[in-house]
């Protein structure tokens, strides 16, 4: 790294910026299909997750990559808690009352 003489401030390369940094590997879900009985994995960007105002209306969802199947879960805390962190796409329903 070079200091600037008017300044003081030091120059930072990109590649200096970003040496320390690892790639990280994407985040996948295991997941099953109560049709087809499928066990497999997916990505964030294949679920959807709604959080409603009560148990009943929060779930999370997924087209079967074996049968084509739109699939339809319970989520609870834990679930909602890791989807979310994993970057699920999140709808969040509002009560009209």
């Amino acid at each position: 790294m070079s200091e600037s003489a008017t300044s003081g401030v030091r120059g930072v390369t990109v590649a200096s910026a970003f040496s320390g940094m690892r790639s990280v590997a994407p985040v996948v879900f295991r997941a099953g299909c109560p049709d087809c009985r499928g066990r497999f994995e997916l990505a964030a960007s294949a679920l959807r997750l709604v959080i409603g105002a009560s148990r009943r209306t929060t779930f999370y969802s997924f087209t079967c990559p074996a049968c084509e199947t739109a699939v339809r879960k319970p989520a609870g805390e834990r679930v909602v808690e890791l989807l979310t962190g994993g970057g699920v796409s999140t709808l969040r329903l509002h009560s009209t009352a």
